[in-house]
């Protein structure tokens, strides 16, 4: 019984052994920011058998084969259609800011999207008046109503805008929508998904996750976008999922979702359809040329003076593009900086550039939520405080809810406005959309929404921060353990 014992225990410690060699030194291989790897080695090497499942469940950008022979296959198809697109582009930089030059030309070489021209938008800052925007464009549409959210959620306005989709689709419109398999999962086997389909509406789940699914594919790469696109003339995209405020996660005690969406008319809104299209192509197996036909891609007349260039992000697009668009756009401000965002757990590279533009007199100011769903973000957050308020970086608390807009305004010249969280998740797993928005028109009213977020906040004072009980310290170092990976 004891040699049984002694060999079986020997053998677990050997496999043990070796799972932690193998694993860590594939981690070391792969070459990839120090604080991620060492992130991983730490689960690796303290947690054993269950370290390893979790790095082989989440440690590597796995999209599946299938999706990769797809990319590849329909590639010619996007480069012919964007080459005719930069052909018939003319974009007028005379009285732009000469820092928005150079980001422009990054976004040419990394996503190959040029600068549309000539768009009308229209900044929404109340989450019921987005609702009801769309919910009269719908029952205006013509041709088509697309609709792409993480998080569909039932109740309240929510439920009109199902009813408007399917008094479209009875009178002959093209209704697809496109949500995703985890954000959405409680949404896609609902009674108001099937009224819809019901009808004909088409309804694809992206990136479907599951127990089998999960052996050859990494399952935590969301489809984080939000875009609702009508007849292919009107498109809205933002921070907003496709949810009433009043009947979503009421719950979790940091109040009422606060975000931003802004409603286009313009040339960029072409693009933004061909976006989604791609997203739709991707989930439905349907290759591009057999599904433009349907697809409501068409050039669309000019309606306004804001030059927007469309930055779609994800895993399967040019690595760590939204991440280095963000490097470019905090070291172009000159004077004023502002961000907001629900999740901010920066990596070193993001902490650095923030910390150059205080420190070289750039006014910094990050708003944050006072109170986050997530615990582990919550303290991960809270662990580079100190460091920035100390550059000088002025760290706002947002107390009016839980603040879920994301935007970036830079010297009142340009702004980012869209889906991007400052985290890992968003610059490297999620798939993303930000409008890259060079107008100064623009730019003052984003402005304007984030002071009024400001005079509903709290500055975080760099002295008592300091002073705070040991075990918020420690709780903030040890989410920052794996903040990379959040």
């Amino acid at each position: 019984m004891d040699k049984i014992y002694w060999i079986l225990t020997t053998s677990i410690f050997i496999t043990d052994l070796a799972i932690r060699i193998g694993l860590s030194l594939r981690v070391i291989m792969r070459k990839r920011a120090a604080s991620v790897s060492l992130a991983w080695l730490i689960i690796i090497l303290l947690l054993p058998f269950f370290g390893a499942i979790m790095y082989l469940l989440f440690g590597e950008v796995r999209l599946g084969e299938r999706r990769a022979s797809k990319i590849l296959s329909e590639q010619p198809v996007i480069s012919q259609w964007t080459q005719a697109l930069y052909k018939r582009v003319s974009v007028d930089w005379k009285q732009i800011n000469p820092e928005c030059i150079p980001i422009n030309r990054q976004i040419d070489a990394m996503v190959r999207i040029p600068t549309m021209p000539d768009n009308c938008l229209e900044l929404i800052s109340e989450p019921t008046t987005f609702l009801r925007k769309l919910i009269t464009d719908i029952r205006r549409a013509k041709s088509s109503c697309f609709l792409q959210f993480y998080i569909w959620n039932e109740g309240g306005l929510a439920d009109n805008v199902t009813d408007a989709l399917i008094e479209a689709k009875k009178r002959g419109v093209t209704c697809r929508v496109l949500v995703d398999s985890i954000g959405s999962k409680p949404f896609l086997s609902s009674a108001p998904a099937e009224k819809m389909r019901s009808v004909g509406i088409e309804i694809a789940e992206a990136l479907p996750a599951g127990l089998i699914r999960a052996l050859f594919v990494r399952i935590d790469l969301r489809n984080h976008r939000k875009v609702a696109i009508i007849d292919g003339t009107i498109a809205y995209t933002g921070s907003q999922n496709l949810v009433d405020p009043s009947f979503f996660k009421q719950d979790q005690g940091v109040g009422k979702w606060i975000d931003a969406m802004v409603r286009i008319r313009g040339p960029v809104v072409e693009v933004m359809t061909a976006a989604f299209t791609y997203d739709w192509m991707m989930e439905n197996h349907i290759p591009l040329e057999d599904l433009y036909p349907s697809s409501d891609i068409h050039p669309v007349d000019s309606s306004g003076n804001a030059l927007v260039q469309l930055v779609p992000s994800g895993p399967n697009l040019e690595e760590g593009a939204i991440h280095n668009l963000l490097l470019t756009t905090i070291y172009a401000a000159r004077k004023k900086l502002i961000l907001t965002t629900p999740y901010f757990v920066p990596d070193n590279a993001i902490l650095a550039a923030l910390k150059s533009a205080a420190q070289r007199g750039v006014d910094v100011t990050i708003i944050v939520p006072e109170k986050n769903d997530s615990r582990l973000v919550h303290y991960a957050s809270r662990a580079r405080y100190e460091v920035l308020t100390k550059a000088g970086v002025k760290i706002m608390g947002f107390s009016g809810g839980l603040l879920h807009t994301k935007t970036i305004t830079i010297d009142d010249d340009f702004c980012l406005f869209g889906s991007v969280n400052l985290d890992m998740r968003s610059f490297w797993l999620n798939f993303e959309m930000t409008l890259f928005i060079y107008n100064k028109e623009f730019t003052a009213r984003v402005r304007e929404l984030q002071q009024s977020y400001v005079q509903s906040a709290r500055k975080i004072d760099c002295e008592l921060f300091t002073r705070r009980p040991f075990r918020e310290r420690f709780m903030e170092n040890v989410a920052l353990l794996v903040g990379p990976l959040l």
